[in-house]
This record gives structure tokens, sequence and C-alpha cells, in this order.
């Protein structure tokens, strides 16, 4: 019997994943919804809501998730296409070492950013409700560590404890989050959200950015997760059943919660109204089921940029856990958002490039496409230009619309635009390769 579908232990990390490891469009589903309903999307909503009144907080989320989900129907077909994870689908639009050694390196600093700041949130949440409700003093960097090393282990498994992580949690994360709010309007709450005004409007490019920041690693790796759906249908209905219902309501929430309890402290936001016990399971809860997902893709990313075998990537995934726990102890939380606002500029533009790659260059037929050797320098300077462009956005010097979506039209046009000219010159890369040739240290 084949080993790596026994096994518990997920084996399959740059390969194309078999037919029959295919796995049903709901069960994907629950990944997303579980990866969304997150610390920071709570935060984020909160922060929305500093900047804006609560109706037009939620205009600005749901356009910005209905962005980032329609950016991960187009990358993650391509995966499930090709039944192979982000970092190995990008191989063709920025060629192979451009791809392990720049694109790569760019994700798997993200995810373990993303790691360490929520484990960092996790634990500091812990530690005050410990503190307050039940007069214990614990200290910050042994939480950190029992709840980071808690959730990279499930990480380490791979896709099949992780489904069912969220299989069973993402429920019990709902009843919780209702719970909280109906807890809220028991107390009143409405008339406080619905009178809130802020000291300063402060745009809606602010707002839309700060939702499709809040999960643009995400969209650009989905295709680790969407490799293992059976069809193109069964990645658009896991991505949307997935992403909207649970990525928008955790926004609402936040932003509801916070406004309510004067607080963007979940643990206080929670305590305030009498639910300690609840606070934490939901800090707890939200923050494994996402986390799990940021270092199993950090661990993808780090396989493809080291030339990795497939066996030792649980290793891998171990080693980025705990890189991800050290910088969680290092304060890296402090920088939440700068890094949230950094993340939304540059790393988005990445899936301009990919997108107009595989669904203009290629005709968005898996036959067309075949990774590149050494660096397709055409795609790295498209994505300097696309989050170059975003980032100065960000930094207030120019402005367009929004620099979530500004950058990756312009990744997308510049791409299009150089690769029609250059195409034919080394600057494309040093020549097409087989898929097998690309994932041949994963064998």
């Amino acid at each position: 019997m084949d080993e790596k579908k026994t096994s518990l232990v997920e084996k399959i990390t740059l390969t194309s994943v078999p037919a029959d490891q295919r796995k049903s469009w709901p069960s994907i589903a629950f990944i997303w919804a579980g990866s969304v309903i997150c610390i920071p999307a709570l935060l984020v909503g909160s922060l929305i809501s500093a900047g804006m009144n609560f109706k037009q907080s939620a205009l600005c989320m749901v356009i910005g998730y209905v962005l980032v989900v329609f950016y991960m129907c187009l990358m993650g077909i391509q995966s499930s296409d090709l039944g192979l994870p982000a970092t190995v689908a990008i191989s063709r639009a920025y060629g192979k070492r451009g791809s392990s050694f720049l694109v790569s390196l760019v994700i798997a600093v993200c995810m373990i950013g993303w790691f360490a700041a929520q484990t960092s949130l996790c634990a500091s949440s812990f530690c005050n409700i410990m503190s307050v409700y039940f007069h214990v003093n614990f200290p910050l960097w042994l939480s950190v560590i029992i709840w980071g090393c808690l959730m990279f282990i499930t990480s380490v498994y791979g896709v099949k404890l992780i489904e069912f992580l969220n299989k069973v949690s993402v429920p019990a994360l709902f009843v919780m989050l209702i719970w909280g709010v109906i807890s809220c309007l028991m107390k009143g709450a409405v008339a406080t959200v619905s009178a809130y005004e802020p000291p300063a409007f402060l745009g809606w490019t602010y707002g839309i950015t700060l939702a499709v920041a809040g999960f643009a690693s995400g969209a650009i790796c989905c295709g680790d997760y969407t490799r293992y759906c059976k069809s193109r249908k069964d990645t658009i209905l896991s991505s949307v059943v997935g992403v909207l219902p649970a990525g928008i309501g955790a926004l609402l929430i936040g932003a509801f919660l916070s406004l309510a309890a004067g607080s963007y402290d979940l643990s206080v936001v929670f305590s305030s109204f009498g639910l300690p016990i609840v606070g934490m399971l939901v800090l707890i809860l939200a923050t494994w089921t996402t986390n799990t997902g940021n270092a199993y893709m950090s661990g993808l990313a780090a396989c493809k940029m080291f030339s990795i075998k497939d066996s030792k990537r649980p290793l891998v995934t171990m080693i980025c856990g705990v890189l991800g726990v050290i910088m969680a102890i290092a304060g890296l939380a402090d920088f939440l958002n700068t890094y949230i606002s950094i993340l939304g500029a540059v790393v988005p533009p990445i899936m301009g490039v990919v997108i107009c790659d595989y669904w203009v260059i290629c005709k968005a037929k898996k036959e067309n496409w075949s990774p590149v050797r050494g660096i397709n320098w055409i795609g790295i300077i498209a994505w300097v230009i696309g989050g170059g462009f975003a980032l100065l956005e960000t930094l207030g010097v120019v402005t367009v619309f929004s620099s979530a979506l500004d950058g990756v039209i312009i990744a997308f046009a510049a791409y299009w635009i150089l690769y029609s000219l250059l195409k034919n010159t080394k600057l494309a890369g040093s020549g097409d390769m087989t898929i097998e040739e690309a994932c041949s240290v994963a064998q």
C-alpha cells in the first residue's frame, strides 16, 4: 500500500498530488474557514473601525475580502490544475531559481512572521486572563513556548491533521463568537456601536487595504491547499464558501466587539462581558487553526527555497515553527500594524505576475505551462514595479485607489507588456523544463 497515502504525516511536499489523494471541497473550505477566523482578523476588524463608522467598516471588509477571494480563485485553480503547491506553481512566472530564492524567501518570511505575531498575541492575552481573573502571574515567554509549540506540531503532520483540527474548531469558534455578540447585545451594545463615529475618517483606501492585507499571504499560498481540490469548481467553492462568510464575519465581529467594549484586546473584550473563559478558548482556537497553516505554508516555501526532499518536510516545518516562537519571544507583535501595512503593499503584486502568466500567457491550459530554468527576470521586474507602486501608495506618496488592488493590476500589466516584448531574450529565463525536473529534488 502507498506509504504516502496511509501515513498520518504528510509526505507530499513539492510533487504533484495524485488524483486518488484529492479531497472534497468542503474539507478544504473548513481549512480556509479556520485560517481566516484568527486573532489578527478580529484585530484588523477593530483597526478598520477605528477610522470609520460601523457601516463604512462593513463595506470595506466586504470589498476587501471579495478581492482576496477573486485572487485566490485564480491562483488556486492553477494549483488544482497542476496538483502543485504555490511555490512550485510560480516557477514559470519567476523561474525555478527565482521562485526558490526570491519569492519563496518572501513567502517563508511572511508566514513565519505571521506565525510569530499571532503566537505573541495569543500568549499575551492568555497571560492577561490568567493574571486578572485567576491571579496567576504566568510568564509570557513560557506562554509563547507552550502555545507556539502546540500550534506548529499540528502543521508538522500536514493537511490531514489540519483538516481534522478545523472541522472540530470552526463550529466551536462560531458558537463562541456569536455567544460573545449576543452577550454584547443583551447589554445594550447596539446603541454604542450605532452612535460610534471615529475621531477622523481615514478613507476607503485605508479600510480596504487593511482588509486585504490581513489575508494577502494566505491568498498567495492558497495553492498549498487547493492542490488537493478535485476540480476548478471545487477550488472556487472551497475558496468562496470557506473564506467569505468566515473572513467577513470575523472582521465584523472584531469591529463590533471592540466598539462595544472599547478595547482591541480580545481577552479584555470577552472579559468585560463576563466571559473570560470563553475569551480564552476563542483566542486559543482562533490562533491555533490559523497558525498551524502559517507554519505549514512556511515549511513548504522553505523546502522549495533549499531544494529539500519530501521526507524532510515535517522537520523543516518544525524548524520554521521554532523560528516563529523565537521571533514571538523577541516581541514581533509590537510591530504588527507596520507588518500588515508592508505585507499589504509588496505581497499581493506577486499574484499579479502569476495570474497573468497562467491565465493570459498560458491561456489557463496546464499543457501550455511548464517551469522555466534559472530566473525569469521579467516576472521579478514586474513584481518590483507593482510592489514599488503599492508601497508608495501605502506611504502616501501617490494615491490611485487602494494599494491592495493597484499593485496587483500594475504587476499584471507590467508582466504582460514586458513578456510580449522580451519573451525570447535571456530575461525570460534559460529555457523550459519538465515538471518532473522541477520537482526532482523532492522525489
